[in-house]
């Protein structure tokens, strides 16, 4: 039999149910809604732990995330306790090397080398909202150093997850792992928890990896911060403005 015009005999050829359909309700989709919708970038966690357990559940159903031919691009280092804090200690006295952008540059660009607008509009903005919560001036470059230090420190969050890549992966597999990175924010937020992903770890791609001794052959993603939200800090309060549907959507009919 030709594979590539007939399929093998043990498939069916009428689709079967599914296993696990469900049938919508008002509920389930604004149990699903909520989850997504009151996913926020949080910068202040309080010091409560998070369960192993609970982690493990959030990265068991991420894993369902779709990939091309289901390769499944995402390793994962989940870090708390005296590794986190390790982590911590060696990047942020890499960070306040006043030198270390010479000694410690990104992989891969994360934003353009050319900013445009509305990109850079929109980037000035939450940068500035931020600020002003914080009550920080555009001159005042030491707390602005202090602020972005804040990342190296997870924002006291109690989880803190790197992100790799094998280095062998392609555009495509990036697309995969940003679905994975949705999906590991999503289904924290059902669970009462709040995340902040960070491309802030990225310059110093060489002491994280490192640190969780990841292989060669691993590139690093992102970070993230995972845990409960501290709701009395203010820069918690930021609320980013999305664009409206009709702003990037066209209908062709």
């Amino acid at each position: 039999m030709d594979l590539k015009t007939s399929p093998p005999a043990s498939l069916p050829l009428v689709p079967r149910a599914f296993a696990d359909e469900i049938a919508p309700t008002p509920q389930s989709v604004a149990a699903v809604d909520a989850a997504i919708g009151t996913r926020r970038s949080i910068r202040a966690f309080k010091p409560d732990p998070v369960p192993r357990e609970t982690v493990e559940d959030i990265l068991r159903i991420a894993a369902t995330a779709p990939s091309g031919t289901n390769t499944q691009p995402w390793r994962v280092y989940v870090l708390t306790g005296a590794s986190l804090e390790g982590l911590c200690t060696t990047v942020l006295a890499a960070y306040d090397d006043p030198d270390h952008g010479q000694v410690h540059q990104e992989e891969y660009a994360y934003y353009p080398t050319e900013w445009r607008s509305p990109f850079i509009d929109r980037r000035r903005k939450v940068g500035w909202d931020l600020y002003g919560l914080l009550g920080i001036g555009k001159a005042d470059k030491a707390r602005m150093h202090a602020q972005h230090a804040r990342n190296y420190r997870f924002f006291d969050a109690p989880v803190g997850l790197v992100f790799t890549i094998d280095r062998v992966m392609r555009q495509g597999s990036w697309l995969d792992y940003g679905m994975f990175l949705q999906s590991v924010m999503v289904a924290a937020r059902a669970r009462g928890l709040h995340t902040c992903p960070q491309a802030a770890w990225t310059p110093f791609h060489r002491l994280v990896m490192e640190h969780v001794q990841a292989p060669p052959n691993e590139q690093l993603v992102c970070g993230m911060a995972m845990g409960w939200a501290d709701r009395s800090a203010v820069e918690n309060g930021l609320v980013t403005e999305r664009e409206p549907v009709a702003g990037f959507a066209t209908f062709l009919e």
